[in-house]
């Protein structure tokens, strides 16, 4: 497996000067990192410390499944069944590129510990497979309407010092794209790896609603601290 690193652009929000927590928000499949920006003015409320928002444009790749159209995305999508046949090598690039992320917030003099993972739909599932793999001590993860990639390998690859990470899990009961039972057979996943999961159904389709934000401005406000 080839794996090809690559630096990407990204757009930054800064809730006050000098934040000392960093937030990463990973966006969905043929979307961009505009596409949460609207996201800091809901959660700031929520929030006493300078938060750095971060979020990422992921690489424009043609997609399988979309009859190879070229879209922003973290990785292919080979087939419909996503929790099978999964691009390991897209993965893998993502992966290294959000790590670059975070290993450039702690150039910045941001403690690993007060960085944050969010991500929607595969922005979510990156950010599991991220933080999940990640040698330095993160605050916490936000997965939105998303499953968990690599199962069968995940637990083999999961990097000790995150065993104990706060992970906050949501998905719409109505979800079209990401069936529901694919998001709670991956919660299920984690619980079994005695991971801390915080999960949550909304009644919406795959999309966030205005209850999920409160209630990922509450687990927020416990996890920076």
């Amino acid at each position: 497996m080839s794996i090809k690193s690559v630096n990407l652009p990204v757009i930054e929000v800064e809730t006050a000067d000098n934040p000392s927590y960093v937030i990463i928000w990973l966006h969905g499949l043929g979307a961009d990192g505009n596409d949460f920006v609207s996201i800091v003015d809901e959660l700031e409320p929520f929030c006493n410390k300078p938060i750095r928002f971060i979020f990422p444009h992921a690489p424009e790749r043609p997609i399988s499944i979309n009859n190879g159209y070229v879209m922003r995305a973290w990785y292919d999508i080979l087939y419909p069944d996503m929790d099978s046949h999964q691009d390991q090598a897209g993965i893998g690039s993502s992966q290294q590129a959000i790590d670059n992320l975070i290993a450039r917030e702690m150039r910045r003099g941001v403690a690993p510990r007060h960085i944050v993972l969010a991500g929607f739909s595969q922005g979510g599932a990156m950010a599991l497979h991220v933080g999940l793999r990640q040698s330095n001590q993160l605050a916490g993860i936000v997965a939105l309407s998303c499953y968990l990639l690599g199962t069968d390998s995940f637990v083999s690859e999961a990097s000790v010092t995150n065993a104990k990470i706060s992970i906050f899990m949501a998905h719409g009961t109505y979800d079209a794209v990401i069936p529901l039972r694919l998001a709670t057979e991956s919660r299920n996943k984690l619980l079994a790896a005695n991971y801390a999961v915080s999960w949550h159904e909304y009644p919406m389709a795959h999309s966030l609603c205005s209850q999920e934000v409160v209630d990922i401005g509450n687990w927020l406000r416990k996890v920076i601290d």
